[in-house]
């Protein structure tokens, strides 16, 4: 078997390349089998490949490491790349870039688009955009991402080029100096302005949801009506904290969840069908890591929300 020396983990069975059960193996488990046949792989690497199917055993894919083996069978290993590996490599991917200097990137995200690899989304997300852009990212932790958007929320996003600009902006976060201002519309008629203080934590039954829960982490949210429709409002939104779905969350609390919101929202008859929360991150401001300036960014309305708003005021 011709195992390059350089990075053994580079190496992937050939599916011309057959392996064979020797008959001294007879009675032991598929996974210490295939540790011996394939000792520069982790055991780790090789229970992945046989849960997934891609270990054949005489033909037939076999996805229980501890069958025992009867010796003399043929192996074949279908060996696919990890998906931490997909989640690290570079993809062109246009972005559309407001500013950039040597420290810091701002990005306007479209809706659509997964920050950061994560279960079913290991490529095409904003960090394989930005190891493309910028090789030099790969040094630094999560590609220099120090705040995310979900994948339906545009707008945008700021991205440090160096560990030093990415270690200020975290404390920025953390001192809540990070501006950020969000445009959403809401499901049904609100008034004046307010503030939502409420602590967000997974919901206790449904765990892929957020919630308002007793125990959660501070949250706390201020609103403002620009526009009434019927129906449903235009508000501006802005954070002190920044936790998961926070907005999503603390709207759909005071009983006025966003617009197509697939997760909190619902569907009212009379109101324009929408595929996604209708929320965009319009303003960002903050304090540049080395200068010192004060700056700030806008991003207009992305072509859906502002055909959104028409089809409202039409209403």
């Amino acid at each position: 078997m011709n195992i390059p020396e350089e990075n053994p983990d580079d190496y992937s069975p050939s599916p011309d390349e057959g392996l064979w059960v020797p008959e001294t193996e007879a009675g032991r488990r598929l996974d210490q089998v295939l540790a011996g046949l394939l000792p520069r792989y982790s055991r780790n690497r090789l229970q992945g490949w046989i849960k997934a199917g891609q270990v054949l055993v005489d033909g037939e894919p076999v996805r229980e490491g501890k069958r025992k083996v009867r010796g003399g069978e043929s192996l074949l290993v279908v060996a696919m790349p990890d998906q931490e590996l997909l989640a690290q490599t570079p993809e062109d991917i246009p972005l559309e870039v407001l500013f950039e200097d040597e420290s810091l990137l701002v990005i306007n995200k479209p809706a659509g688009m997964v920050v950061h690899p994560g279960s079913g989304n290991w490529s095409g997300t904003l960090m394989n955009a930005l190891l493309h852009r910028d090789p030099r990212l790969a040094g630094v932790p999560r590609a220099g991402i120090v705040h995310r958007l979900d994948k339906d929320t545009s707008g945008l996003l700021v991205v440090a080029r160096t560990l030093a600009a990415q270690t200020d902006l975290v404390r920025q976060l953390q001192a809540r100096t990070v501006k950020r201002e969000y445009l959403a519309v809401a499901i049904g008629t609100l008034e004046g302005q307010g503030c939502v203080d409420a602590p967000i934590g997974r919901h206790p039954v449904q765990r892929t949801r957020m919630a308002v829960v007793q125990g959660g982490k501070p949250a706390i949210t201020h609103y403002r009506v620009l526009a009434c429709h019927a129906g449903a409002t235009l508000l501006g939104c802005r954070l002190e904290t920044g936790r998961t779905h926070q907005i999503r969350v603390h709207m759909a609390f005071l009983g006025h969840p966003l617009l197509g919101d697939p997760v909190y929202g619902r569907t009212v008859p009379g109101l324009p069908d929408f595929p996604r929360q209708a929320l965009h991150a319009a303003r960002l401001g903050l304090i540049h890591p080395v200068s010192g300036a004060s700056l700030s960014w806008e991003a207009p309305l992305p072509e859906d929300m502002q055909e959104l708003l028409h089809a409202l005021q039409g209403a």
